[in-house]
């Protein structure tokens, strides 16, 4: 095990135009958490049914803006069979946005595995979108966006996914990426560094865990993998089994340190991922 990267949060790449201003400090309390579900280009071939997750306080979204996660499930799932993940984390103050993929969600007319080569379009197409969401009178997310401080997160396919938002010549709004899971597509990992989480189970036979190893050894950047030993391809993400709070502290944190550019978060993660005969954890210095 390696020490974690203390004090080596990522730079803070401006999106076009002005640098964005510094983030506000994470919050210190849980929020109740809101849900609202839009479809992005409703009209065209590809619509993309959307559910988000919000910190929200008496009825509303919370005042303040947040920084955004898309997440993206693997093949024949739903967005909201990642709830228990996905509202925890808008609980800690992010809004989640969550695409279900057109030929890959459960219960799709035309399902078709090989259409995750085009999700990560899909998923800068939804960043795309909450840009413009996050600057139109009268939305109740208007305003609320952090939107020069993303991170993409998914499970299986929806690891792969991400991965494969990490390309060449990508929008510096993307700070983070959490692979759960997963592996990386051709070609990512390219452009500039940013930090990355993995996520597997060492007895993952559907993705085996070699595949998000050999992923990992691709990153340029700070990069961290949680293994759950002795797991399969998805358990330590249901609430109440074995390893699902070590992956709930340790996301959390992670999304802390990298969008909030909270120090102390930084600093619990080896604490967060620790629990003997369950995971086990190491990180890579940036190259």
């Amino acid at each position: 095990m390696t020490t974690l990267l203390a004090g080596c949060a990522p730079a803070a790449t401006a999106a076009p135009g002005a640098p964005p201003p510094p983030p506000r400090p994470a919050p210190v309390a849980a929020y109740t958490v809101g849900v609202r579900t839009f479809t992005v280009d409703p009209a065209s071939a590809r619509p993309l049914p959307v559910t988000v997750w919000y910190p929200a306080e008496r009825g509303t979204v919370a005042a303040g803006r947040f920084p955004v996660v898309v997440y993206s499930h693997g093949l024949h799932s739903l967005p909201e069979l990642h709830a228990g993940l996905t509202t925890r984390w808008a609980a800690a103050g992010f809004v989640v946005a969550a695409p279900a993929y057109p030929h890959t969600r459960r219960g799709a007319a035309r399902f078709s595995r090989a259409d995750v080569r085009h999700q990560p379009a899909d998923g800068w197409r939804l960043i795309r979108h909450l840009v413009r969401l996050d600057a139109r009178a009268g939305d109740p997310l208007a305003g609320h966006l952090d939107v020069a401080r993303v991170a993409a997160a998914g499970h299986s396919a929806g690891g792969f996914t991400t991965a494969g938002m990490f390309t060449s010549g990508r929008s510096g709004r993307l700070r983070a990426g959490i692979v759960i899971a997963g592996g990386a597509t051709a070609g990512s990992f390219a452009g500039p560094t940013a930090p990355l989480l993995f996520v597997h189970g060492t007895a993952d036979k559907i993705v085996p865990v070699t595949v998000g190893r050999a992923a990992y050894h691709r990153t340029t950047g700070p990069s961290i993998f949680l293994s759950l030993l002795g797991q399969g391809h998805g358990e330590y993400l249901s609430p109440g089994l074995p390893g699902f709070d070590q992956v709930l502290a340790t996301t959390t944190d992670f999304l802390r340190w990298t969008l909030y550019g909270d120090e102390a978060a930084g600093r619990r993660l080896p604490a967060d991922a620790r629990s003997p005969g369950v995971t086990a954890y190491e990180t890579r210095l940036a190259r």
